[in-house]
C-alpha cells in the first residue's frame, strides 16, 4: 500500500478510484474499512447511527473547492454524520475538491483529504469519474458516496466512534447494479471517440433595438494515455439594428472557426503536439484566416497532479495567411506571416488558499518590434481566522494589430464594439475581500424560498 492504486481503466466509469499518496500506509484495520466502505458507498450505504446523530464526537470538516459541482447544500445534506464548519482553523480535516474533463467528455472529481492540527500528518486522496451521459443528481450522489468513503476512513484512523454505520453487499452485485464492467468486457464501436452537436438561437429589443443570432458548434475528440486529439468548431449569425438621432444603424455579420489539436505525450514532463485554426473573423477585420503551430510543453510537475498544482511552459511557432476584409494600415489585403510565442502558466490550490500566474509572449518573425505580452493572475488568500483577499488582473503591452483596418470605424461600431480599434494596452483588476464570522458550524440545510432574491 505505499503507492497509489491504478485508476479504472475506461473513461467514463464511475466508481469510486482509491488513490493513496506514497510514503502513507494503513494499518490492517484501514485496510478493512476501505474494503467495506467502498461496497458500502457503492450503494450509498454510509448512514449515521442514532447515537451520532446528536452533534457528539463527529469530527469537523471544511469543505474547500471552486469549480463544478461545488454544491456544499446537498453533501451536507446527504453527509450528516460529520460537522461541517466555515473555517479551516475549526476543522479536524480539509476537503479539496478539484475536477477536470476526462476524455469520454465526463468529469474526474478528485477529493484530498488533509488533516488539521493533532492530524496534520493525514494525507489522503480520492477520485470520482462521472460519465458525460449522467444527469447532475447521479454526478452529486456518486462524489456523494465518493466523498463519504473518505471521511468514514479519516474517522476511523482519527479515532473516531460511532460515527457511521457500514452496509457491507456484494461487490460483484453492486457493480452490475451500477453499471460497472472491466475493460476486456467493452466493445467500443466508437473506439474511445466522443462526439458534441449544440445549436441556439436568440432573439432581444425593446423599443429602439434588436438583436438576433443564430450558432452553432461541434466537437469530436478522443483521450488515450499517450494521445489527445480535439476538432471543435463554431458559427454564429448576428443581426443588430437600433434607432439613433440621424436614423438606424444596422449590422449583420458571420463568423465561424475551425480548430484542431493533436498533442502526443512525449515523455513523463514533455508533450508535443499540432494547433489548427481556420476562421473568419470580421471585428479583427479578417475575412479568411488559417494558421498552423508544432507545439511544444514542459510540465514542471507530474501532469497528473494538475489539478491541485501546475507549472507548464509552452512554446509554439508556425506561420498564418491573413485575407483581409479591407486593406489594413500597412497597405496589405493579404499576407503570411510566421509567429513565434511561449506561455509560462503556474496554478496551485492549497489550504492556504488559490493563486494563479500566467506570462505569455508573442511577436512575427519578420518584425521582432511587433509583439504582444501579457501578465496576468489571480489569488485568494486567507491572512487570518474568517478573512480572506480575493485578487485577479491583467495587463497587457500591445503591438501586434497588423489585421487593423486602414479606414476608422464609426462612432457606431466603436460603441458597439464591432470593429476592433488601435490600442497600445489592454488591462483589467479586481480586488476584494471577505470575512466572515459568528457560529463555526454549518450543519443546517434550510432549501425554503431558494428561486427568490433578496
Amino acid at each position: 500500500m505505499g503507492s497509489r492504486t491504478s485508476r479504472l481503466p475506461r473513461e467514463g466509469v464511475t466508481e469510486p478510484d482509491l488513490r493513496r499518496r506514497p510514503g502513507r500506509r494503513l494499518s490492517r484495520r484501514g485496510r478493512a474499512l476501505g474494503f467495506v466502505a467502498f461496497v458500502a458507498a457503492a450503494t450509498g450505504g454510509l448512514t449515521p447511527p442514532a447515537a451520532a446523530q446528536n452533534g457528539n464526537g463527529r469530527p469537523n470538516v471544511f469543505f474547500d473547492c471552486s469549480g463544478p459541482r461545488c454544491d456544499s447544500r446537498y453533501y451536507r445534506t446527504e453527509i450528516t454524520w460529520v460537522n461541517w464548519v466555515n473555517d479551516k482553523e475549526d476543522a479536524d480535516v480539509h476537503l479539496i475538491m478539484t475536477s477536470q474533463r476526462t476524455g469520454a467528455d465526463g468529469r474526474e472529481y478528485v477529493l484530498h483529504f488533509l488533516g488539521v492540527g493533532e492530524n496534520e500528518s493525514y494525507d489522503d486522496e480520492h477520485a470520482y469519474r462521472s460519465s458525460p451521459t449522467d444527469t447532475d443528481r447521479e454526478t452529486l450522489d456518486g462524489i456523494t458516496h465518493t466523498m463519504g468513503l473518505g471521511l468514514a476512513m479519516f474517522a476511523d484512523e482519527a479515532g473516531y466512534r460511532g460515527v457511521v454505520l457500514l452496509t457491507p453487499i456484494d461487490r460483484e452485485e453492486a457493480a452490475v447494479a451500477r453499471g460497472v464492467v472491466a475493460r476486456e468486457d467493452v466493445d467500443d464501436p466508437w473506439n474511445l471517440w466522443v462526439f458534441r452537436i449544440d445549436g441556439e438561437a436568440g432573439i432581444d429589443g425593446e423599443t429602439t433595438r434588436r438583436r438576433t443570432s443564430l450558432e452553432g458548434g461541434f466537437s469530436a475528440s478522443r483521450v488515450t494515455p499517450d494521445w489527445r486529439v480535439r476538432f471543435w468548431g463554431d458559427i454564429q449569425n448576428d443581426h443588430f439594428s437600433i434607432e439613433l438621432s440621424d436614423g438606424t444603424f444596422t449590422d449583420t455579420r458571420t463568423g465561424w472557426s475551425l480548430d484542431t489539436r493533436v498533442v502526443y505525450a512525449l515523455l513523463d514532463h514533455w508533450s508535443i503536439g499540432l494547433d489548427t485554426n481556420t476562421s473568419r473573423n470580421l471585428t479583427y477585420n479578417q475575412r479568411f484566416r488559417i494558421e498552423a503551430a508544432p507545439a511544444l510543453e514542459y510540465s514542471i510537475f507530474p501532469y497528473e497532479e494538475a489539478t491541485r498544482r501546475s507549472f507548464t511552459f509552452y512554446y509554439t511557432i508556425g506561420p498564418a495567411y491573413r485575407d483581409y476584409a479591407e486593406p489594413t494600415i500597412y497597405g496589405e489585403t493579404e499576407e503570411t506571416r510566421w509567429e513565434q510565442s511561449m506561455d509560462v502558466r503556474f496554478s496551485q490550490r492549497q489550504p492556504w488558499g488559490n493563486a494563479s500566474v500566467n506570462v505569455s509572449g508573442s511577436h512575427f518573425l519578420h518584425d521582432f518590434s511587433q509583439r504582444l505580452i501579457r501578465l496576468g493572475g489571480d489569488l485568494e488568500f486567507r491572512i487570518f481566522r474568517g478573512l480572506s483577499l480575493e485578487v485577479s488582473g491583467n495587463i497587457s503591452s500591445v503591438n501586434d494589430q497588423i489585421y487593423l483596418a486602414a479606414e476608422d470605424a464609426t462612432d457606431e461600431e466603436a460603441l458597439l464594439r464591432l470593429q476592433a480599434r488601435a490600442t497600445d494596452f489592454d488591462y483589467g483588476v479586481e480586488v476584494g475581500f471577505e470575512f466572515r464570522f459568528g457560529s463555526i458550524f454549518n450543519n443546517v440545510v434550510n432549501n425554503r424560498f431558494r428561486r427568490r432574491r433578496f
